[in-house]
């Protein structure tokens, strides 16, 4: 009788089969991973687990990502207490007085931001819990391939992946930056005392929303911009009207700002800048790095799987969000289309469309929409006056103080003006900015109109209400005139 034959050796390759299985841990499959859960991400984990597919959303920090913990809520909540503050300094001017100076709480304005960060996080955490077949990974993920990503001990694979893994400050190699201690918008969101001196290393969107804050709460700040107006992107007479709404409640600023360094004098830090106009340092207590936000791609091992970045180290994605490798696609602020949480979730249904409703749905069919939230809002929807200038066409405009609209001056607060640009020729809005009080919420009307694709009279013979922001935009549309650029 023939026997088996007596157990030998393993070969070479059996034994690199047996080390590979021993290094790698099992792989499990889903029908989708994501990568972040920031906005996009549990929006379209809930789709796609709707449509009877499994998913897996890896997070390795904070669910709700940029918006809810160290954006959108916590800012606007400590703008809210800051305002707050604010009118309540104003009392004499609407009939009423306050006993005693009006102080900041900083421990109390932090806990309160703190408080909101936690539900929003919790309602998130949440959300994602109560749906079927999403399970939600701890961990930081990296590619091993184009469908298959480690993290927290396992690997993990899909046919279809999307990346939703957001950004962070920049904080630039400025002269002397390691030797002092730098806040970013992360760190400041969480600082529960009150500044002696805020300042803030650029004068845009982030930095001149915590500049007023901190102005507000006690502070005295100051704005080092390195271009030669605040908030450059926006046209000339919006950066002039900000820098006088600032200046006002006695913030500094300090444009044409070049060679900008630091250096640690006592406990504080001597920030050295090389103005046009003015040379002296500014002794600060503490510095605000809000020079811009880079993406969150530099480790993901992204080398792995052919994806292409651009200069920026953006995931470059076509006009459905796909990138240039099969089966992989780039959401929110990583992808370089957008830097607002609203359109990380328009992404998001960007992407469900194509997939999932049989929809041909592009970013480029997305109007540009945004707001600033200083005190007074600056909100902006589509083309400024430049770049409808640069456009070539025939062009019409006007612009009215808030002092003329009603509801502000009821308010007490007619700081601004709202201005709308209009192609002459087809009667469509190209543009809009309203730099004025209730202006993130009246910009709508215009959005709505531009997305609806309709001519300027369809809103001119609308009929809003009185008394709001909103009923004065059939009324400056009425006031529309040839404009080339001499206004």
């Amino acid at each position: 009788m023939t026997g088996l034959p007596a157990a030998g050796p393993l070969s070479s390759p059996a034994r690199r089969a047996m080390a590979n299985i021993e290094r790698y841990p099992p792989m499990r499959s889903f029908d989708a991973i994501i990568i972040g859960a920031g906005q996009a991400g549990p929006a379209l984990a809930g789709r796609l687990s709707e449509a009877g597919q499994s998913v897996a959303i890896v997070e390795r920090h904070h669910v709700g990502g940029t918006c809810v913990n160290t954006g959108c809520r916590p800012t606007k909540t400590l703008v809210a207490s800051a305002y707050a503050m604010h009118t309540a300094r104003r009392g004499a001017e609407y009939g009423f007085t306050v006993a005693g100076p009006i102080a900041a709480d900083m421990k109390a304005v932090a806990a309160r931001a703190d408080k909101i960060i936690r539900e929003g996080r919790a309602g998130n955490e949440n959300w994602l819990f109560g749906m079927a077949n999403v399970e939600l990974v701890r961990g930081h993920a990296r590619f091993e391939a184009s469908n298959i990503v480690a993290v927290a001990g396992e690997r993990l694979t899909a046919p279809r992946i999307f990346i939703n893994v957001g950004g962070r400050a920049v904080v630039p190699d400025m002269p002397g930056i390691g030797d002092v201690p730098i806040l970013t918008n992360t760190d400041i969101v969480a600082l529960d005392t009150l500044p002696r001196h805020l300042v803030v290393i650029g004068g845009s969107y982030i930095g001149l929303e915590f500049a007023q804050m901190y102005r507000r709460f006690g502070a005295a700040v100051t704005v080092v911009e390195r271009m030669g107006r605040l908030i450059a992107r926006e046209d000339e007479d919006v950066s002039h009207a900000m820098r006088e709404i600032l200046e006002a409640e006695g913030i500094s600023v300090r444009t044409d700002a070049d060679c900008i360094g630091f250096a640690a004098k006592g406990d504080d830090i001597e920030v050295r800048v090389d103005c046009a106009y003015d040379a002296q340092p500014v002794l600060a207590s503490h510095v605000l790095m809000a020079v811009g936000r880079r993406p969150n791609t530099d480790d993901l091992g992204l080398d792995a799987t052919g994806i292409a970045l651009d200069a920026r180290g953006y995931i470059t994605v076509d006009d459905q969000l796909r990138t240039n490798v099969p089966g992989v696609w780039a959401l929110g602020d990583c992808n370089g289309r957008g830097a607002f949480t609203h359109t990380a979730y328009n992404d998001f249904e960007i992407v469900a469309a194509n997939l999932l409703d049989r929809e041909e749905r592009g970013v480029s069919q997305r109007l540009p929409g945004y707001a600033l939230y200083t005190d007074p809002p600056l909100a902006r929807a589509g083309m400024t006056d430049a770049q409808a200038l640069a456009t070539g066409r025939p062009l019409l405009r006007a612009t009215r103080p808030m002092s003329r609209v009603g509801r502000a001056v009821e308010k007490g607060e007619t700081q601004g003006f709202m201005k709308v640009v209009a192609d002459a020729e087809t009667r469509r809005i190209l543009g809009a900015a309203i730099l004025g009080t209730g202006g993130d919420e009246a910009i709508h009307g215009i959005l709505d109109m531009m997305n609806a694709d309709q001519p300027v009279e369809q809103l001119r013979w609308a009929v809003p209400i009185h008394p709001t922001v909103s009923e004065l935009i059939p009324t400056v549309l009425l006031d529309l005139q040839p404009w080339k650029g001499n206004a």
